[in-house]
């Protein structure tokens, strides 16, 4: 069985193959955090579990961005100050990130992934409240706060039940949650808000996300570290490594361990280091989610102003047909990258460069035209290749660094990823308010999609090969 011991107050692994560390797939591996075992069907209940939980992670961030219209108008905001309350929650969601990743690797991820649920519903029903700009920063950087946890945490907690042959599948199944959330945060938000006033849809979001938390907690199941991996080791007839198991961390520890966790994370930056294809999809990842975080929070108020929509009406445009192609995106990028996976160890990131070679015209037609009848099939476009690209985010990243780190990882990624979004944002509210048209500054971001494919190929190329983790197991 694995053991561990305290060496110098800190908790250290130690493998001891004193017994085959693995139980067969029937009654599952655990360590002790790990919960009873379940039939194989139950990685896919995983999958539609976390789907709702990420649907309001989305809903509740978005929301924001639909009514950017009214608090305009109501508080006389510029587009500046409007750049910052949608940033606020971006810039604390990106430097908490690579906390937030060290701690899912060392606590259980079912109890960190509701505790955030909880959290950002409250913090959102609090955002009823506003009234003033530095509310709106203030409770925006909180939710940021909550929600940096969620992706970490789930990610990880997918990658333990599905293995290198579906976990494209699984995160782009995944990921069309994101699109949902997206659709009806942006699309509930603006009817909500034209009819009955802005601040209902936050206190209807917040409390729909706790009532689901309280539900979903009697079935969401905390599996061992590195399971599907070790499932797949023993169904293929290879030789089972010691299991990777973190050590349980008692409660009374948690002030101890929250202070050596910051310190780990040198520590983790010195090993992907080592990894040249893991920064690269991280330097990728902040271009890529600058340009699509900065064009669905500006587009609402594109449509309203220069197509004289309405406030729900651009709520629902300006999400509903990226969103949806992206669902249809993410979907076939996740078939198509695990298919090409086992031709290359760079096959996920290919498919994520072609999504963005693609999909870098459409976005210059979105900020450009001013026909509905080009913008529409402008946008189911680029939202077809957004979502190639994004199921591929976080399966491409588990392809190169190792198991104990996946966490730590996804958390360092979501901090670049998300600092480069809130630049994005606050650059497009800088330049409307010195005279740049809005749709030009949104047409402009289509360079960046291009330098990120041209980055994205490269390291498929010249990297991938080399930094990949052999047999998927660490």
């Amino acid at each position: 069985m694995t053991q561990f011991r305290f060496a110098a107050h800190r908790p250290e692994l130690v493998y001891s193959p004193v017994s085959n560390p693995y139980v067969s797939p029937s009654t599952a591996s655990r360590n002790s955090n790990a919960d009873a075992p379940v039939g194989p069907g139950y990685k896919w209940s995983v999958v539609a579990m976390l789907w709702f939980i990420c649907f309001f992670n989305y809903a509740d961030r978005t929301a924001i961005s639909a009514i950017l219209p009214v608090l305009k108008s109501e508080y006389n905001l510029t587009n500046t100050e409007q750049g910052y309350i949608v940033s606020a929650f971006m810039w604390v969601y990106a430097l908490t990130a690579p906390f937030a990743g060290l701690v899912v690797d060392r606590f259980p991820r079912k109890r960190i992934i509701l505790s955030g649920l909880y959290v950002w519903s409250i913090v959102t029903g609090f955002t009823a409240l506003c009234s003033k700009v530095w509310h709106f920063v203030l409770v925006r950087g909180a939710e940021g706060l909550g929600e940096t946890f969620y992706f970490p945490a789930s990610m990880s907690l997918v990658s333990d039940y599905h293995d290198r042959r579906t976990r494209s599948r699984a995160m782009g199944l995944h990921q069309t949650s994101v699109y949902a959330g997206t659709i009806g945060g942006g699309a509930l938000a603006g009817w909500m808000a034209q009819h009955y006033g802005w601040r209902l849809p936050f206190v209807v979001f917040g409390v729909a996300g706790c009532v689901l938390g309280l539900v979903l907690a009697w079935f969401i199941r905390e599996p061992a570290r590195d399971e599907a991996e070790r499932n797949l080791a023993i169904e293929s007839g290879e030789t089972v490594p010691p299991q990777t198991v973190p050590p349980s961390v008692a409660w009374s520890d948690l002030p101890r361990e929250i202070l050596l966790t910051t310190v780990d994370l040198g520590r983790v930056a010195v090993e992907l280091s080592n990894r040249p294809t893991a920064l690269c999809l991280m330097a990728a990842f902040i271009g890529a989610n600058c340009v699509a975080t900065a064009v669905m929070a500006w587009m609402p108020t594109l449509l309203k102003e220069q197509f004289q929509m309405s406030l729900a009406q651009a709520g629902f445009t300006a999400t509903f047909y990226i969103q949806i192609a992206s669902m249809f995106g993410a979907i076939v990028g996740g078939m198509g990258a695990d298919t090409l996976r086992k031709r290359s160890a760079g096959g996920r990131i290919y498919m994520q460069a072609v999504a963005l070679i693609l999909g870098a015209p459409f976005i210059f037609f979105c900020g450009w035209t001013l026909k509905t009848g080009v913008l529409i099939p402008a946008m189911i476009a680029f939202g077809l290749c957004k979502g190639i690209y994004d199921a591929n985010i976080w399966a491409g990243l588990y392809d190169f660094v190792p198991v104990v780190r996946r966490g730590s990882a996804v958390g360092l990624m979501n901090m670049l990823g998300w600092a480069g979004g809130a630049l994005g944002v606050q650059a497009i509210g800088h330049l409307t308010d010195r005279g740049v048209t809005l749709g030009s500054a949104i047409a402009s971001m289509a360079g960046i999609y291009l330098l990120v494919a041209v980055l994205l190929a490269v390291t498929a190329w010249l990297f991938a090969p080399r930094d990949a983790v052999t047999g998927d197991v660490a």
